[in-house]
Parts: structure tokens; sequence; C-alpha cells
């Protein structure tokens, strides 16, 4: 069997770089050398793509920026492959499939997924509109309406409305009340979310996000159980995993919360009836269809503490893949260990793009 070139791409130039590289450590950990030639591509904050070729442990603890070698991806579908530079001589790396590891702007945006259809080059995960439409929380908003699918109460907010901030925020109050949650439309793992409970603290939430994004999601607070749901699949052959629970140490999930605090917990599976975790697997997928997902996604719900309805929080299409990540461990609590997940993804985008 003849191996697959797979380029796993990851680092980047958004505030969750760090975390992308963990992510990619146990990708590229997990990928069956048998089955694939694994080039690891990193991208340094400041935007420089480079081949590294060295030890894994290195990308998760950035060392791998000092052995990288300057490469960029072709965007000619003609080449379909990799640039390496050395010595100011240019060398083609042939690639059969992308993956991106990109977690956060200019990675789960759509934007270099756009690059890969220019390319003409197969990718693992979801397509430009979906990534994009998803990376916006005001977009998923729209579309979760459209759909019928029951979501918090919210209020968009663009940055020019921070002109008049107390006015905004009066207007907020009326509409939402306290506590709200206030988050940037365009970021992930909680980066730049607060939770206000009062005029000072929503005001001041505002202006936080306002550092992330130019618009702005306000929600009203739901107070229940935090439930997580994996994806896998295309088009209309969707699977749903278990469901898992949140337990965070903090007042809400946020990124120190997630990837700091060791008082927060992963419940997998979540101790929920047969019945609501169907309800549960059932939204997921009919989410998932809405924003023309493919390949994967995790997605985030509320359980309602008094009137146990289940509330769509938001859709994530490129989860990631550090030791606590929930994705590869809902698929794992299905008897699905990461090294055969990948290898679907991997099966799932060359099918998506007709390789295979």
């Amino acid at each position: 069997m003849n191996k697959l070139t797979v380029a796993v791409i990851f680092g980047g130039q958004s505030s969750e770089h760090e975390v992308s590289r963990v992510s990619a450590s146990s990708i590229i950990s997990n990928l069956d050398p048998e089955k694939y030639y694994v080039i690891p591509v990193g991208i340094t904050k400041s935007g420089k793509w480079m081949i590294y070729n060295g030890p894994v442990e290195n990308i998760k603890n950035g060392e791998w920026e000092k052995f990288g070698t300057p490469a960029i991806l072709s965007p000619d579908a003609s080449q379909k492959g990799l640039l390496k530079i050395v010595g100011g001589k240019v060398k083609l790396i042939p690639i059969d499939l992308a993956f991106p590891v990109l977690h956060g702007k200019y990675g789960e945006d759509g934007t270099i997924q756009g690059l890969f259809e220019l390319a003409q080059i197969p990718y693992v995960g979801n397509g430009v509109l979906s990534s994009s439409v998803s990376m916006d929380k005001a977009f998923t908003k729209i579309i979760a309406k459209s759909a019928k699918i029951p979501q918090a109460k919210y209020v968009e907010v663009r940055t020019d409305g921070l002109k008049r901030i107390k006015t905004t925020a009066a207007k907020i109050e009326r509409k939402l009340g306290y506590p709200c949650f206030v988050k940037p439309a365009n970021a992930g793992s909680s980066v730049g979310i607060t939770k206000a409970h009062n005029r000072d603290e929503l005001i001041e939430g505002l202006k936080l996000a306002a550092v992330h994004d130019s618009k702005i999601v306000v929600e009203k607070a739901i107070v229940g159980r935090e439930i997580e749901c994996a994806v896998l699949g295309n088009g209309s052959n969707i699977q749903a995993s278990c469901v898992g629970e949140i337990l965070a140490a903090a007042e809400f999930y946020d990124y120190d919360a997630k990837y700091n605090n060791s008082e927060s917990k992963t419940v997998v599976p979540a101790d929920i009836s047969p019945e609501k975790q169907d309800e549960i697997r059932n939204m997921a997928i009919k989410v998932f269809k809405a924003v023309d997902g493919n390949g994967l996604a995790r997605i985030d719900f509320f359980v309602e503490k008094d009137t146990e309805n289940v509330i769509f929080n938001e859709l994530n299409t490129l989860p990631g893949f550090t030791p606590i990540s929930m994705y590869s461990m809902l698929w794992a609590a299905c008897g699905k260990p990461i090294g055969e997940l990948l290898d679907e993804l991997i099966d799932l985008a060359l099918e998506r793009f007709g390789v295979k």
C-alpha cells in the first residue's frame, strides 16, 4: 500500500497558537507511520511557514521554530505541494492531503481552507463556508434561528456602538438582564469572554471583547449543565458520539479554566438519561447539517436546570486534540480510539474530494 503524504499544519497567528501545537503533537504521534508519511508544517505567530523535521516534543514546547526550514504552500493547482526554500533554491514537496490543526483566526474561519481549495489539495474538516459561519458566533446564531434550533436570547453589538457604551449597555440590560455573557464574535477557546453581573462588568466585558473582534455577541446566561457532543461524517451521512459534561472549576469554562485549572473536569459519558442523550445527539447532527458541515465538529449545549430543555450554545469546526480535549475523548468512549478516528477523518476528506 502506498503511503499518503499528509501535511499537518499547526501554530498560526491566532491567540490559540499554543493550544494548536499541543493538538498537532497529539495528532502527529497518533498517525500510523505504516499508512502516512507526515510532514509537520508550522506557522509562527508572525505568520512565517516552516517545514519541521524533528522530535514531536519540540512542537509542543515551541522549540521547533529553531529547526524549521522555510516553506510555503503553493496555490498553483498544477503543483499540489509545499515549496521548500533552501539556500535561495526552491524545491517542490508534493502532498496528498492537508490536515489543518490551526485553532482560531486564519485556521478555522475558512481562510486556510480557501487556500487549499485554490490549490486543489484535499483537506481534513469543514469547507470555507461552514468554517467561516461557524467561527462567527453571530452568523451561527442567525443560522440556528433559521433552522429553529433552540438557543439563548442574544444581542449583537458592533464596536462602533461602544462610542455610546452606556446607551448600548442599557439596551442590553433591557433585553437580556443579568447575568449575561459577552463574547467576541470571532474567537475560540473562550478567549475574551466575560460573565457580567452588573452594568460595570458589562461595560468592561464589551471593552475586552472589542480587543478581539469588531463584532460582539451578548447572550442571556443559561443556568444548567454544559454538555458536548462530537459529530463525524460528510453530507447526509453524519454520526454523533455519546455526550460528555463539563464541570468547570471557574464560574464558567473560560480559557484559563479549560487549560490551566486542574480542578476543571470532563465527564465522559455524561450521567444523563438515554432519551436526553438521543435528543442532544439528534440536535448536534441538525446543527452540523445546518451549517453545511463536513468531516468533524464538536457541538456544545446547555441542559437547562429547571426545564431540562436542550439549548444550543456553539459549534467548533476544528475541535482540539489535546489530552484534555473532549472531541477525541467522546469518540474513544464510543470505541473509536484516536488512531482509528484520524484514519476516518482522512478517509472522509479523500471521499469528499473524490480521491477515494
